[in-house]
C-alpha cells in the first residue's frame, strides 16, 4: 500500500465511511471485516451507490481498479490512514479515557471549548479501534483543537489508539471496576487506562487531573506538565451546589467562570464540569464563556437524562452500567428530595468471576435506604439474594412500571448496555 497515494486521494474526498447503509456520495468505503460480515462483498456495491473510491483487502473484489485500491489489510489501511492525516495537523489533541464519564467529559470540553475555539470533537461514542481512526480522518482545515474519546476493555487498546492519535493532553476521568472481564482486576484497569500517561510522559505531554482521586496524581508523576482541577488545593477549583435536581457548580479563586447551573443530574458529574473548566481556561477560552457553554449542554443518548414524564420525574442512565457508575448513581438517587423513589436496575455486564460478587454487593448498597420499590432486571441479578422484584428483561420491567400507575414520584433506570433498558419507556 502507498500511503501517500491513498492520502491524495483522501484529500480529494475526505469522507470516509464503513458501512454502506450511511455510505454518501463521494465518500471513501473502507471493507472492513467484522465476525459476521466482509465489507468487500459491499465494495462494488459501495461504489454503484456514489462512493469515490473503494478500499479492498481481498483480490477477488479488486474489480475496479480505476476507483479502488487493495490492500494487505482494510483496517490497518484505515489506521495508518488516520496517522497520516494526523501528522499534518498542527494543532493540540486531548485524549480522553476513563472508567466513567469519558462521553460526558468529552462533550462538556467540546462545548467549554467550542466558546472560544473551533473544535472537533468524537461524535457519540466512536471510541474504539475503528471509531478512532473515522474521528482524526473527520477532522477537516480550520479546526483548532481536536478532543479525542478513548474507550477499552483490554489491555494495549489505549497504547495503540495513542499511537494514531498522537495526543498532546490528556484526561483520565477516573478508575473504577469495568471490563473486569478483559482487565482481570481494578489494577489492570488502572494499567491500561495508565498507558494515556505512559504516553504523554514519554512525548512532553500534558495532562488535566482531578486531585481528588489521589491515585490519579500518583499515576501522573514524572509527566512534564500537571494542571489539577477539583474540590481542594488543585489550580482549578471549584464546589459543588445542591440547590436542585440538577447539578450547580461554583468556581473559586482567581477564576471568572463563576457559577454553572447544568444540566445533569448527580454529584458525581462534578469532576467533569471541572475537567472543561480547567481544559477551556487553559486554551484561553474566555473565562466568563465558559460557564454559558458548559449550562446550554444537554445530555442526550440515554445518559444521565432527565423525563418529566406527567407528574413524575425520571433520570433515564440506561447507556451504561458498572460497579462504580451504579453505586455513584444510586448514593446520588438516595440524596435527592422526594416522597418516592423507584429504582428499575439492569444487570451489569463484562464482570467476569467477579460479577455475582458485584451484584450482591450492590444489594447491600440498596438495603442502606428505604424505597417505594425496587426492580432488579436480568443476568446476575438472578443469582445474588435480595428482598426486590426480580424481572427477566426491560421488556417486562416496563410492563410492570405501566402497570403501577405512579404519581408525584421520582425513578431511576439504568443498566448495562445490553440490557437496553431505555425499553422500559417504551
Amino acid at each position: 500500500m502507498n500511503i501517500e497515494q491513498l492520502y491524495s486521494i483522501y484529500e480529494q474526498h475526505r469522507s470516509v465511511q464503513t458501512d454502506t447503509r450511511k455510505l454518501k456520495a463521494n465518500d471513501i468505503f473502507f471493507a472492513l471485516k467484522g465476525g459476521n460480515f466482509n465489507g468487500n462483498e459491499f465494495a462494488a456495491r459501495a461504489l454503484e451507490m456514489g462512493a469515490a473510491f473503494a478500499v479492498v483487502d481481498e483480490a477477488a473484489y479488486f474489480t475496479v481498479p480505476d476507483r479502488m485500491m487493495l490492500v494487505e489489510d482494510a483496517l490497518t489501511a484505515l489506521q495508518q490512514l488516520a496517522l497520516h492525516h494526523r501528522k499534518q495537523l498542527n494543532i493540540p489533541f486531548l485524549a480522553i479515557t476513563g472508567t466513567n464519564g469519558k462521553t460526558t467529559t468529552k462533550e462538556l470540553v467540546s462545548a467549554a471549548l467550542s466558546a472560544g475555539l473551533k473544535t472537533y470533537a468524537t461524535a457519540g461514542n466512536l471510541n474504539n479501534h475503528i471509531g478512532v481512526p473515522l474521528t482524526i480522518l473527520s477532522i477537516l482545515p480550520g479546526v483548532e483543537i481536536a478532543v479525542i474519546e478513548m474507550g477499552a476493555n483490554h489491555q494495549k487498546e489505549i497504547a495503540a489508539y495513542c499511537e494514531i492519535a498522537l495526543p498532546t493532553h490528556g484526561i483520565i476521568t477516573n478508575i473504577g471496576k469495568a471490563h473486569l472481564e478483559g482487565f482481570g482486576s481494578e489494577e489492570g484497569v488502572k494499567k491500561a487506562k495508565g498507558e494515556l500517561y505512559d504516553f504523554l510522559r514519554a512525548n512532553n505531554g500534558t495532562v488535566f487531573v482531578c486531585n481528588d482521586y489521589g491515585y490519579l496524581l500518583e499515576m501522573a508523576k514524572g509527566i512534564p506538565q500537571i494542571i489539577t482541577y477539583g474540590s481542594s488545593e488543585a489550580d482549578y477549583v471549584g464546589e459543588a451546589i445542591a440547590d436542585s435536581a440538577f447539578l450547580a457548580v461554583e468556581v473559586r479563586g482567581s477564576s471568572q467562570v463563576g457559577f454553572i447551573q447544568t444540566q445533569l443530574v448527580g454529584a458525581y458529574n462534578f469532576p467533569n464540569v471541572m475537567a472543561a473548566v480547567a481544559v477551556a481556561s487553559h486554551f484561553n477560552v474566555p473565562e466568563t464563556a465558559i460557564a454559558p457553554a458548559i449550562a446550554r449542554y444537554t445530555p442526550s443518548n440515554n445518559r444521565s437524562q432527565v423525563i418529566q414524564q406527567g407528574s413524575n420525574t425520571i433520570i433515564m442512565d440506561a447507556y451504561n452500567a458498572n460497579p462504580s457508575s451504579m453505586r455513584a448513581a444510586i448514593e446520588n438517587f438516595a440524596g435527592i428530595q422526594a416522597n418516592k423513589k423507584v429504582l428499575l436496575l439492569g444487570a451489569m455486564m463484562e464482570l467476569g468471576t467477579d460479577s455475582v460478587k458485584e451484584h450482591q454487593e450492590l444489594v447491600k448498597l440498596l438495603e442502606r435506604t428505604h424505597w417505594e420499590a425496587v426492580v432488579l432486571v436480568g443476568g446476575d441479578f438472578k443469582k445474588v439474594t435480595h428482598p426486590y422484584i426480580f424481572l427477566e428483561n426491560a421488556a417486562e420491567a416496563g410492563k410492570w412500571l405501566q402497570q403501577q400507575q405512579y404519581q408525584d414520584t421520582h425513578i431511576l433506570i439504568k443498566g448495562s448496555r445490553s440490557t437496553g433498558m431505555e425499553k422500559v419507556l417504551a
